[in-house]
């Protein structure tokens, strides 16, 4: 958890040095999520800031019934990026759209069978950084989050 405060305020940092002025007076966005059954969740899907769009992490939750999918590595990685397919056609956009995903797995031994979905996900190959944790949100075996650039 901390390695994973720890990147993203190292995205934060680094993104901010990057703007220029024009950029840095942009409006800081926090969207309302399009799920009615998490709208008392602490956190925003997703929170814009001029072109760039920040998800939060999605994890193999079918959203319907509020419970995380059954069937393993495979299966969740399926869900989650399903999840962040919504977050993103909810706001006009696709998964050609993200420019970096952040990935954490319960076990690293799971990276080959998580790699195999992914890549069908993400042909364009955005950057990305994976690692291991324990004790994901729900006793996931992975949790995906991600950076998308709005094209105009």
């Amino acid at each position: 958890m901390k390695k994973t405060i720890s990147l993203i305020c190292l995205l934060m940092i680094f993104i901010g040095c990057t703007m220029n002025t024009s950029d840095s007076k942009k409006e800081v966005v926090f969207h309302k999520t399009h799920e009615p059954k998490k709208s008392k969740a602490p956190f925003s899907d997703i929170v814009q800031v001029g072109d760039l769009y920040f998800l939060s992490g999605q994890i193999g939750m079918d959203h319907s019934v509020r419970e995380l999918v059954e069937g393993g590595i495979k299966v969740e990685t399926k869900q989650a990026l399903e999840n962040i397919k919504d977050v993103l056609k909810h706001h006009n956009m696709d998964m050609e759209n993200v420019v970096k995903c952040t990935v954490i797995l319960s076990d690293i031994n799971d990276f080959s069978a998580f790699n195999e979905i992914y890549k069908d996900y993400f042909p364009h190959k955005p950057a990305r950084t994976t690692f291991a944790a324990k004790g994901l949100a729900k006793d996931a075996k992975i949790e995906i989050e991600c950076v998308a650039v709005k094209k105009k």
